[in-house]
């Protein structure tokens, strides 16, 4: 279980850190003109390749939810929501201005409206994340604190 543990803080922690790249980012960019924009969002191509992390994450929160104790799995679950949360505002709204700007590398008549689309996205994303992970060190600590009981 321990390895669960691990795998579930590493994985979430890392993809806190894309997701608040993303959000501390956006107060420079938010402003910036279409060419701009275009050449800066450049330097998300391949982080697509993220989403393998993202699977490692709810799986290592899936099984944690199903082999710890009743406090600590309500907190692993309020974890899952957050990560659900947090895929639900990329699939809704983030991943839509990808595709309507192909990968940013077209600019459409709409540009700025999903440029605020998918930097808000992003921004609402960083907080799920960011709870998601907030959650997880709760349920580690009431974890820490049920197995110190146990042995005390």
């Amino acid at each position: 279980m321990n390895v669960i543990w691990f795998v579930a803080l590493l994985s979430t922690a890392l993809a806190m850190g894309a997701t608040l790249a993303h959000a501390l980012a956006l107060p420079n960019k938010i402003s910036l003109a279409a060419d701009q924009y275009f050449i800066i969002q450049q330097i998300y191509a391949g982080w697509d390749m993220l989403a393998f992390l993202l699977l490692i994450e709810f799986a290592s929160l899936i099984a944690l939810a199903g082999n710890t104790e009743a406090v600590a799995r309500r907190f692993i679950l309020a974890s899952i929501v957050c990560l659900i949360a947090a895929q639900a505002m990329f699939w809704m709204f983030t991943y839509p201005a990808n595709v309507a700007t192909r990968n940013w590398t077209t600019i459409p008549a709409d540009w700025a409206s999903l440029r605020i689309r998918w930097e808000y996205s992003h921004l609402a994303g960083a907080a799920f994340q960011v709870s998601c992970m907030a959650f997880l060190i709760c349920a580690t600590l009431v974890k820490g604190r049920e197995g110190m009981a146990r042995t005390g």
